[in-house]
């Protein structure tokens, strides 16, 4: 699958702007601050529905507008489709494909993209959400239906939290608060099902993420990713926790479940919080058998950042009926020294469509700059 035009209105520094691509490699040029990776970020929410460097989507509607438009034309071998969605600054988003309404979530069953930028090293340095949300996004991209189930667990979590903290605030007793089994029931369906399609991602990232990892690094430093699940009694406030054996079948993971919300039914309530579940577990990442944060150096964290990437890349490639997805390196090459960066070029030299950002041309590989697109203070000034 490849990008073969994008279209932004209103979207960040952009009033309007119109960019033909080609298949191979594309190089968005231009000095910090100008909005080549305001470009990338525009793909990349086609296909993960969210941005790569804000939690919130008003930050993508440009000053004083009240929405954002983002349309690109994709092709994959003889078929194409546009795809269009309209980012609001409040309300819900609206999403339309080859002309026709859709609901936003659909989006990325016809959009394949891995972006890496230098903020995916909160990834491995950063706190256990950072790591679940790379998660949940590489999930909805594998299998898409699970989007709607992440949402209605997130749903179901708020309510069943907010009923908690009704229940400190008034003094109410577990025993006494028969609504919760109701939300018991409905949390561990749906968690059960998010916890054991994240056990299966772990499981198939293993291979893609060594090889990945030792071509970037150029040694095998077996780095593996494993769940610590709080269901399984791993205290969630630890940073680093030991992940244990977990079976897969639904039935274990659903019992398994229930067993841990009875056995901190007493502390929930006295801290108004749900304390067990997919939002509290953590994936541990390991190299040399010691975990990423707070071990590894500067540049094994960067190896493992983008080794998880790649392996990402790989296994959308494997299973989709898409082709190889977009592969989008935001600013990464003037991270890395000179062996690391001809390595990666030969990585992704062989995908479909590859689009780099950078600020200075020659930090990217000669053999990614077969094509230029050149950007000034939100203005594509050359298109070469």
């Amino acid at each position: 699958m490849i990008v073969e035009h994008l279209s932004l209105a209103d979207f960040r520094n952009y009033a309007s702007a119109e960019v033909s691509l080609v298949a191979g490699a594309n190089v968005f040029v231009g000095r910090n601050g100008q909005g080549k990776t305001n470009l990338a970020e525009a793909i990349g929410y086609l296909a993960t529905l969210g941005s790569h460097r804000v939690s919130q989507d008003a930050p993508l509607v440009r000053a004083d507008q009240n929405a954002a438009f983002v349309r690109a034309r994709l092709g994959h071998v003889e078929r194409h489709v546009q795809l269009e969605i309209q980012i609001n600054r409040t309300g819900a988003n609206k999403a339309r494909v080859n002309g026709a309404p859709v609901k936003p979530s659909e989006l990325p069953r016809y959009a394949q993209v891995v972006l890496f930028a230098p903020e995916d090293l909160q990834i491995v340095r950063g706190d256990p959400s950072s790591r679940r949300r790379f998660a949940d996004q590489l999930l909805t991209q594998l299998s898409p239906r699970l989007s709607g189930v992440i949402a209605d667990y997130d749903r179901v979590l708020k309510q069943r939290t907010a009923l908690l903290k009704s229940a400190r605030a008034r003094g109410i007793r577990g025993e006494s608060l028969s609504t919760l089994d109701v939300w018991d029931d409905k949390l561990v369906s749906l968690g059960a099902e998010l916890i054991r399609g994240r056990l299966r991602l772990a499981d198939e990232l293993a291979g893609p993420l060594t090889s990945a990892y030792s071509a970037i690094a150029g040694a095998d430093h077996q780095p593996t990713a494993s769940w610590a699940l709080s269901i399984g009694g791993i205290d969630p406030e630890e940073d680093e926790a030991p992940a244990g054996e977990m079976s897969w079948d639904p039935a274990a993971i659903e019992e398994q479940f229930r067993e841990a919300l009875a056995s901190h039914r007493a502390a929930e309530l006295e801290r108004g919080l749900t304390l067990v579940g997919p939002h509290r577990d953590d994936l541990t990442l390991r190299v040399r058998g010691l975990p990423v944060k707070g071990f590894a150096s500067h540049g094994e964290s960067w190896s493992v950042a983008l080794a998880l990437r790649l392996a990402s890349a790989q296994l959308l490639r494997e299973r989709s009926s898409l082709g190889d997805p977009v592969l989008i390196l935001d600013d990464v090459f003037a991270e890395l020294d000179a062996d690391r960066r001809a390595r990666l070029a030969d990585l992704v030299a062989g995908f479909e469509q590859v689009i780099v950002t950078a600020a200075v041309e020659e930090d990217v590989p000669a053999a990614l700059r077969a094509r230029t697109v050149r950007v000034e203070a939100g203005t594509i000034v050359e298109d070469e």
